[in-house]
């Protein structure tokens, strides 16, 4: 799951500027990626913007920089929309935030779908307990300084 996810899925809620998009996943997105620098965000809107997934318009801004806001065109809501309805395959870390920016953006997807991914999640989760149930769970201690 790349940034690029994300931004198209804040971008198809509400078109927005580079400065928005880094104020989203700063509070209401810092679970679903963290630590992002401006000029990460700014660099993907260029990439997205090359490949033909957004578009950009000037808001002038008196006595300040004019400002872009970003919309996403047909084709990147095409490859947002692939992405998020696509295949799932739940991440070896459940900690991972795939199903949690999947989740963020379930009202793009039709229930049916939602619940596969649902579905495919606790699927592997409920393998993977099986999987490690009668593990060893013995370790040896040996504290190399005085405890």
């Amino acid at each position: 799951m790349k940034m690029e996810s994300i931004l198209l899925g804040v971008l198809l809620e509400h078109p927005s500027t580079g400065y928005d998009l880094k104020k989203y996943l700063d509070t209401h997105g810092r679970f679903l990626r963290s630590n992002t620098q401006m000029s990460q965000v700014y660099r993907s809107l260029n990439s997205m913007e090359k490949q033909g997934w957004v578009m950009h318009e000037l808001d002038p801004r008196p006595g300040a920089q004019d400002a872009k806001t970003y919309r996403v065109t047909q084709e990147g809501a095409t490859v947002f929309l692939d992405w998020l309805t696509g295949p799932y395959q739940p991440p070896s870390r459940f900690q991972d935030p795939e199903l949690s920016v999947r989740l963020t953006f379930s009202g793009f997807m039709s229930a049916e779908q939602l619940l596969h991914i649902l579905d495919t999640e606790i699927e592997t989760r409920q393998a993977e307990i099986a999987r490690y149930r009668n593990r060893d769970r013995r370790q040896v201690w040996a504290p190399t300084i005085p405890v």
